[in-house]
């Protein structure tokens, strides 16, 4: 490894400011949060003048891409705690921006396997490196606050549509529409640009001293059960907390996913305009960017409240009232507008927060030791997920009738269902057993998390 990216290279010296740290966690995660303007790329790639597939086959690329997030935090977690964020965020460039560059060849050629193999799965392994780099990373120059620490952490991956989907869209049509040589141009496009963008973060990350707290700033005596745990990754899969979070987190991104990957044929599907179809596409391309405003919103300000009311009580709101504006939007379809799309933001606002809250809740259950590594084996759930919600709404989308609203109806009602078994699983979480963890640190150990 290049001495540049190693960990002892970027230690911060004394006085260095804390809050030029998010802004490097964010060059990272608004680049790879480009994830979530899929849908965009999937409505031109679907289009007749371009590769005309169908609404599963295109959903392929970001379910593979979601499947590798989750795969390779798991696998890599421990070593990007080893070898420091720099090394991790210089990696998640290389592999995302890659995958966008093969993505483009297989557009000029119009080979979508390798569109599935850039994106899906080499951009993937790059969107699970850099997930994971900044989180742990901030949860120690914020232990006064982790819950907003997260947030600000994922809040930009969140994000990533609100800039990537018009950006999408205005390149598409800059370069002549929805044909495979724009298509291929516009990923080549992003490839690029976002790798000029990323390389931002890492320079700029630094990681404390060990020593390091905030000024005037004393650990507070634990209540029962929280923060007095120090369980290895190793142990934390052995405890049933881990496997009832798992199931909460992949049955909120569930219900979450379906909406934001199928986002821009929703919005048409409910809200047609044959005499202006130009229209109708670019106010789904506002309604995939309104998602993304909310899903990022929801990363920083329900996680910041998970600080004062807990993140049990946070994940009762996420998953009881994401259920029930499921319901709501089930029943009365696109009945009203302004209705319908409030409750499809705040269902997304929901879905970012449980991700932005989750390594919170991890801290709470498992202490501090390991938390990355425990936090890259949790998101195994967003791999299933990145499966499961887009093949519930394509699936049973694709064998209703098109162009209508009621085609979603059974899927809506199936996210329902999952919200409902995940806020059972939230209830059963109580705190971990001692007997799972470690002994107290060595002075050699120092501080390692």
């Amino acid at each position: 490894m290049p001495a540049v990216l190693e960990r002892a290279r970027i230690v911060a010296p004394p006085g260095w400011s804390r809050w030029l740290v998010p802004p490097a966690a964010l060059a990272i995660h608004l680049a790879i949060g480009q994830a979530y303007a899929w849908s965009v790329f999937k409505a031109a790639i679907s289009s007749d003048t371009a590769l005309g597939l169908s609404g599963t086959a295109t959903a392929l690329p970001f379910q593979l891409a979601i499947v590798m997030l989750g795969l390779s935090a798991a696998v890599l977690g421990t070593k990007v705690e080893v070898h420091g964020p720099r090394w991790a965020m210089t990696m998640s460039l290389l592999f995302f921006c890659s995958g966008l560059l093969v993505s483009a060849l297989g557009m000029s050629i119009e080979q979508f396997w390798l569109v599935v193999l850039g994106y899906g799965v080499i951009g993937g392994i790059g969107l699970g490196i850099g997930y994971i780099s900044p989180v742990s990373t901030l949860i120690k120059w914020f232990p006064d606050r982790p819950g907003m620490a997260t947030g600000i952490a994922i809040m930009g991956f969140g994000g990533g549509a609100l800039v990537a989907s018009p950006l999408t869209t205005k390149l598409l049509s800059a370069y002549g529409g929805n044909t495979t040589s724009s298509i291929a141009t516009t990923f080549l496009t992003l490839g690029i640009g976002y790798a000029v963008f990323m390389a931002l973060g890492v320079i700029l990350i630094r990681v404390p001293a060990d020593d390091w707290r905030p000024a005037g700033w004393t650990p507070p005596e634990p209540k029962e059960g929280e923060h007095t745990q120090r369980v290895s990754a190793a142990n934390a899969v052995k405890t049933p907390q881990f496997w009832l979070l798992w199931i909460v987190l992949c049955f909120n991104v569930t219900a979450g996913i379906g909406i934001l990957e199928r986002a821009a044929g929703i919005y048409t599907d409910f809200f047609p305009d044959p005499a202006a179809p130009e229209s109708v596409a670019a106010a789904a391309a506002g309604f995939v960017a309104f998602l993304s405003l909310t899903n990022m919103l929801g990363r920083f300000v329900w996680s910041s409240v998970s600080d004062l009311v807990g993140r049990k009580n946070i994940y009762r709101m996420y998953l009881g009232v994401g259920a029930l504006l499921y319901l709501y939007i089930s029943l009365f379809t696109n009945s009203n507008k302004v209705l319908f799309l409030v409750s499809a933001m705040v269902i997304l606002s929901f879905y970012g927060a449980g991700f932005a809250t989750v390594p919170a809740y991890l801290r709470d259950l498992f202490g501090t030791y390991q938390v990355g590594a425990i936090h890259g084996r949790l998101l195994t759930a967003w791999s299933v997920a990145g499966v499961l919600g887009p093949l519930i709404v394509n699936a049973i989308a694709d064998l209703g009738e098109a162009g209508t609203t009621g085609r979603y109806v059974p899927a809506f009602v199936t996210m329902i269902v999952l919200l409902s078994i995940g806020f059972v699983a939230n209830e059963l979480i109580k705190p971990v057993d001692p007997k799972y963890s470690e002994a107290a640190p060595t002075r050699e150990e120092g501080v390692r998390t």
